[in-house]
């Protein structure tokens, strides 16, 4: 087939976030499909944007041709970002004539942050007599209105509902990453047999051929070799709840267990703060190290007796996760302590850890002491029933062949 992934903000390994269309393309190319990516010229999720002098420029990155269009750059989520999706959109919108004829797309995929890439998507598909598919991963607009505080009367609000309701009515399929958003979708016009959920997952080659981690964090795992280590990896902002995390390591610190340890890895903006709370409350069982870089992620994990992750309560998590932390720690094969106020995760579903309540330290020192009375060879279980379970159904070359198989 020819597919034409419609993805403003997509990027690659070099580039950075977002890495999905990139994986899911490169292995429909493996399969003999011809893959082209549309997206915009700047995207603050990327380390690297990509320099191009006009719009409909082509790069060819491990076989999937990216066209890009330049939408200008911004700071944060004011009125500068929403004018990128509008230049986004009418470009496309425009030329979808131009885009049809030249690409002669078999299946249309509009999966942009903001739902109001379905428009163009479905104009392209009618003139090009393909299939249309709605790919939803961010909760648009309800994320708007419900963690960003904005009125769902505001215009923008508005629009983007407008656009998301239009999209489940109008597609042909609907690939939700978030495993329980469907009877929301269904509530705003989608067909109940149009949804499938394709969440995200691992590349096994990245498991293959790890790099190193720093120096720095080879020194400090030698160091704490004898401790029992609770490691997160991650953002560091006020979503992560990681002082929530130094609630729990200063309580388990009262107790006198002295085995257990916090190693947080990564950076934000709340970094500093809690490296300062640590210090002033002489939170002495909590570490914080820099971030490493995607490839050493496996090398990372391999360190920690048990991965933990975690989040303030929001009501976005109704729909469900889709953490790639999750991934990456089940196919690490270790015991995973999910605290988020969630449905049931992989985490329960396929028993390789403990999901618990985030808001509740002493429940999450329960659950980690619990964790760590289990013998080893427990242990142990717990992260192969994750480790397999991410290989049977979690890895992108399975994910890519059920997304084809579905439409």
């Amino acid at each position: 087939m020819n597919i034409l992934y419609i993805e403003h903000y997509a990027g690659s390994p070099e580039m950075g976030m977002e890495f999905r269309p990139y994986y899911l393309s490169r292995e429909w190319v493996k399969m003999g499909h011809k893959v082209t990516i549309i997206a915009g010229d700047y995207s603050h999720l990327r380390k690297k944007n990509p320099s191009i002098g006009k719009d409909w420029e082509i790069e060819i990155i491990d076989g999937i041709e990216y066209v890009w269009l330049k939408t200008g750059e911004y700071e944060g989520n004011g009125a500068a970002r929403a004018l990128t999706m509008e230049r986004f959109v009418r470009k496309l919108w425009t030329h979808s004539s131009m885009i049809a004829k030249k690409w002669k797309p078999d299946v249309v995929i509009a999966s942009s942050t903001y739902p109001l890439d379905t428009y163009p998507a479905r104009s392209i598909a009618r003139k090009a007599k393909a299939k249309y598919v709605h790919e939803v991963h961010d909760m648009w607009p309800a994320t708007l209105y419900e963690v960003g505080g904005m009125s769902k009367k505001h215009p923008f609000v508005v629009a983007m509902q407008i656009a998301e309701n239009s999209a489940y009515k109008h597609c042909d399929k609907c690939v939700a990453l978030l495993p329980y958003s469907k009877d929301y979708m269904v509530e705003h016009g989608l067909k109940p047999e149009k949804f499938v959920n394709i969440q995200n997952g691992i590349v096994e080659e990245e498991w293959e051929n790890p790099e190193p981690i720093p120096e720095k964090h080879r020194k400090f795992f030698e160091e704490h070799k004898d401790k029992f280590i609770v490691g997160y990896f991650g953002g560091h902002a006020l979503s992560n709840a990681l002082d929530k995390s130094l609630d729990v390591a200063k309580e388990i610190m009262k107790k006198g267990d002295n085995e257990i340890i916090f190693v947080f890895v990564g950076d934000g903006v709340e970094k500093k703060k809690l490296i300062e709370r640590s210090k002033k409350e002489s939170i002495n069982n909590a570490f914080f190290l820099p971030p490493v870089g995607k490839k050493s992620v496996p090398n990372l994990i391999k360190h920690f007796n048990c991965s933990y992750m975690t989040g303030m309560p929001s009501p976005l998590y109704r729909f469900g996760l889709c953490l790639n932390k999750m991934y990456d720690s089940m196919m690490a094969g270790i015991p995973i302590i999910c605290a988020f106020d969630a449905p049931d995760t992989l985490v329960k579903i396929y028993d390789c850890g403990f999901q618990c309540d985030p808001s509740n330290a002493s429940e999450v020192v329960k659950t980690l002491e619990e964790l760590k009375s289990l013998s080893s060879e427990q242990q142990r279980q717990l992260g192969i029933n994750g480790r397999n379970a991410v290989i049977n159904n979690f890895t992108y070359s399975k994910l890519a062949d059920l997304f084809i198989r579905s439409i």
